[in-house]
């Protein structure tokens, strides 16, 4: 990815707070990358528990395939990060594109991820298509 990643006009945005502790910060002095990663994961679960009904999520469950990330700016013990992420409006099947983008107290970009998901039915553990539903709940 080379541009910075906002989330198209009227689409739904989920955000939530983070805030680095001790065990985050590297031997470079900043929030270790790994840290992102799982920042952007608990992002998307609190996303989808956000929205979706309780037999949902007890029928349902998402993996992640594959994540693409961006570091530009560090973040410092002490720094508040805003995380937010929203989802592509089309699905491939039982895969679809989630979209996050943490930032620093500054609203500088200091991460951003664009990761697939796929949907699995957990009665099963195989792959479903996403169903039109939750898209239209994400968007």
């Amino acid at each position: 990815m080379t541009r910075l990643l906002e989330p198209p006009e009227g689409r739904q945005v989920f955000t939530q707070a983070f805030e680095p502790r001790p065990e985050h910060i590297d031997a470079n002095g900043h929030v270790n990358n790994v840290v992102y990663l799982g920042w952007a994961q608990d992002l998307a679960i609190a996303h989808w528990d956000s929205l979706a009904p309780a037999e949902a999520r007890a029928q349902w469950a998402w993996i992640a395939l594959r994540h693409e990330i961006d570091y530009r700016r560090a973040l410092l013990l002490g720094e508040t990060a805003t995380g937010r992420t929203w989802v592509a409006d089309t699905a491939e099947g039982p895969r679809f594109d989630r979209f996050i983008r943490i930032d620093g107290p500054d609203g500088a970009m200091c991460a951003q991820v664009r990761t697939t998901w796929v949907l699995i039915d957990q009665a099963t553990g195989r792959p479903k298509r996403v169903l039109p539903w939750m898209l239209e709940m994400f968007a």
